[in-house]
């Protein structure tokens, strides 16, 4: 299956259905919207000086008429660009949609993206939220999700809603992962996501979530490679892909979904006092999974002929980058689209396996939310780089939002184009503010005020 990494295929070319995106407009309560009993006629506004604008509308009617040999065709040539201006700048406008949504429900976090397009970097991001929920919590040994999970992730979703709401979205895509695709009631908390927050959140599969996941950091690709490796390290699962790309456009040759991601690793080895011994143990769990995608595509002779590259998108190979470019506090431009050799994600994993674990906890890159958690991804990413050795890894702070967005803009022809609303630009449209031109008489008065001199 082909994908461009500007713009991705759609669903329905990629084989399968096409998810359906939540595409109805979110309106504050309260919004005053113009109404016909707001036009005052014009016989009711006529001011004191009447005279004198009657006079100034026979000299524009004058002029105009001396440019315009046809009236009635310059009045519908008018009505018609003031017409496709509103259709095509109005915010509630169904042809172009100009606030984009992504929302991502995981096992561990959940986060949000709004962003406009774009027309130099495909969409400029306006609004975010990230939380670690912990959805997944327990998640290993009962089979379902516990009610203060579910009451944490709620919580975080009030918030996105706000958000959505203030920022006018209309248009988005809001999804949810391992956690609930594995979960027995699952489906009853989507159920209950949208009673208490409104929000319609779907399950996607392992594939779709494999290929949001590249589309989202794809533009990340070194050029000058052929192939790349591509994983994505989440709380439930991970997902590998293996790519070919040529010439801004790559394809994805085969990929696989690893049923374990740090929240289920670490609750089952543990993620506070991680020993050499253990994370050993953690790193040969992982193995089999790995090698049964090897036997199948005989990855590691590809990567040897092609020169290819790995390309992480995940928390544990951000959290790497930070802690080795000691980085005083997380700076995502600093991290995103850096280069790592294999030398420096060993030493940083061995940083990480001798830090106590109240060290981990003030680390700035890692943080308390995370810190039993960190060493876990660290295993899962030392599996695959034992599976297929590779020189140097990219990193992305960028995933599967990114991918939804990506894919939504697309989808509607706005991926890279400008479409600003009245509200985020008030230039913008039919509503725009026009500066008002000075009268001649102001011009050709030498005693104007505005030319500094004063009588």
């Amino acid at each position: 299956m082909g994908w461009n990494v500007s713009k991705p295929i759609a669903a329905k070319e990629a084989g399968e259905a096409k998810p359906t995106p939540h595409s109805e407009p979110f309106e504050p309560e309260g919004l005053i919207k113009p109404s016909a009993n707001d036009h005052v006629p014009a016989n009711q506004a006529k001011s004191s000086d009447d005279t004198g604008s009657q006079h100034c509308q026979k000299t524009r009617e004058a002029k105009s008429s001396a440019h315009s040999p046809d009236p009635a065709s310059a009045s519908k040539r008018q009505r018609k660009n003031k017409k496709s201006r509103q259709s095509r700048y109005s915010p509630n406008s169904s042809k172009r949609p100009n606030v984009y949504a992504a929302l991502d429900l995981g096992t561990n976090n959940c986060r949000l993206l709004v962003a406009n397009p774009n027309r130099h970097t495909g969409f400029r991001v306006i609004d975010a939220f990230s939380r670690i929920v912990r959805l997944g919590e327990g998640l290993t040994g009962s089979g379902s999700l516990s009610h203060e999970a579910e009451t944490r992730a709620i919580s975080a979703l009030k918030i996105c809603t706000d958000k959505m709401i203030r920022r006018g979205v209309q248009r988005s895509r809001l999804i949810a992962t391992e956690a609930c695709r594995s979960a027995t009631n699952g489906q009853e908390f989507i159920h209950r996501v949208k009673s208490e927050t409104g929000l319609e959140i779907e399950i996607i599969d392992r594939k779709t979530e494999a290929q949001l996941a590249v589309a989202g950091c794809a533009a990340l690709l070194c050029p000058e490679s052929e192939r790349a490796l591509v994983f994505d390290i989440g709380g439930g699962s991970s997902e590998i892909m293996w790519l070919a790309h040529k010439n801004c456009n790559y394809e994805i040759l085969s990929w696989t979904s690893v049923p374990i991601g740090v929240v289920t690793l670490a609750e089952k080895f543990g993620g506070i006092r991680v020993e050499s011994c253990e994370f050993k143990q953690m790193v040969d769990y992982v193995m089999p999974y790995l090698q049964r995608f090897e036997e199948e595509y005989q990855i590691s002779c590809e990567l040897k002929r092609h020169n290819a590259h790995m390309l992480g998108t995940s928390g544990t190979v951000t959290t790497i980058a930070g802690i080795h470019l000691e980085l005083p506090r997380y700076d995502r431009s600093k991290v995103d689209g850096c280069w790592l050799s294999a030398e420096e994600v060993s030493a940083v994993n061995q940083r990480l396996l001798d830090m106590p674990f109240d060290d981990r906890k003030n680390c700035p890159c890692v943080g308390e939310d995370r810190a039993d958690l960190v060493l876990a991804g660290c295993a899962i990413l030392e599996a695959v780089r034992q599976q297929w050795p590779c020189e140097r890894v990219r990193v992305a702070d960028r995933g599967l939002r990114e991918g939804i967005l990506t894919t939504l803009m697309c989808e509607d022809g706005t991926f890279g184009v400008d479409c600003r609303s009245r509200e985020n630009n008030p230039r913008c449209g039919p509503f725009r503010r026009r500066r008002r031109r000075p009268r001649r008489s102001q011009k050709s008065n030498p005693h104007s005020e505005k030319n500094g001199n004063r009588s």
